[in-house]
């Protein structure tokens, strides 16, 4: 299993990762948390299963904390996914695979 497959972006770049691609899997995280921790090699996978279809990217919130703030985001680690730059699902904590590509799946 590939490791680091996902791009961390930081907050300049946030908008026109979003505008590029249609289907877009933001994974908030921190090196310092454990949960996020287990969330990641899951990003992996969901990156790799859908490759060319969605992208998928990380965001550190260390680093981009207003990013973090914009989304009423209060803890780690939470996924979000937009289509076509607009929010439409958010899952906070760890949770299995399937959540996370069920929610992509309702995309496609």
């Amino acid at each position: 299993m590939p490791t680091d497959t996902v791009a961390y972006v930081q907050e300049n770049e946030f908008d026109a990762v979003l505008s590029e691609d249609k289907v877009v899997v933001v994974d908030f995280t921190a090196t310092w948390c454990g949960p996020c921790l287990l969330v990641s090699p899951l990003m992996d996978q969901l990156a790799d299963e859908y490759k060319g279809r969605v992208r998928v990217v990380k965001v550190d919130v260390d680093n981009n904390k207003p990013l973090f703030k914009k989304f009423g985001l209060r803890s780690i680690p939470a996924v979000l996914i937009f289509k076509d730059g607009e929010l439409t699902e958010k899952i906070v904590g760890v949770s299995p695979y399937e959540q996370f590509s069920a929610a992509v799946e309702k995309l496609l």
